[in-house]
């Protein structure tokens, strides 16, 4: 008997070798009508300098993680103000790191995180600095449809 077909052990092997396999990063995803796309992330290490005389450096016994991520509409009408946001870093172990709302000096304005989309036009960009333990790995960060009430996870494509 010749041929290629596999016994049912074969398939088995085939089976546990995919489930052993990591998931592939998401760095974009669609939420109804709101596509979000990873542009960066980058460790900012201990220290947030300010770029003002008068503005204070910013500490942390960890890191600050600085995230850019941009939304398009790919609709067919304006998005209403506040319809998208970008939410709180999550690590492997489930541990939530919200925005830092102490960091807004060192964001650049105008603040463009839930501005109108409208369709098709050139996406916006959506810029969050987090505080996060040096102990997290794997870390991801949530995207928001507030019309849709819907969350989802981009990984951060952060070098170590």
């Amino acid at each position: 008997f010749v041929g290629s077909r596999k016994s049912p052990t074969d398939t088995k092997k085939d089976v546990t070798q995919e489930e052993t396999e990591p998931p592939k990063p998401v760095y974009e995803i669609t939420i109804g009508d709101i596509k979000f796309i990873m542009q960066s992330s980058v460790n900012l290490g201990s220290v947030l300098e300010s770029e003002y005389a008068y503005g204070q450096d910013k500490f942390t016994t960890d890191r600050f993680i600085k995230v850019t991520i941009s939304a398009q509409n790919k609709g067919k009408i304006d998005t209403t103000h506040l319809a998208w946001e970008v939410g709180n870093i999550i690590d492997s172990e489930g541990r939530i790191f919200p925005k830092d709302r102490q960091t807004y000096q060192y964001l650049p304005q105008p603040d463009l995180c839930g501005a109108i989309l409208k369709p098709e036009f050139t996406p916006v960009s959506c810029v969050r600095i987090h505080e996060v333990s040096n102990k997290s790995t794997d870390l991801k960060i949530e995207v928001i449809n507030k019309t849709l009430k819907v969350k989802e996870l981009l990984d951060l494509n952060l070098a170590f």
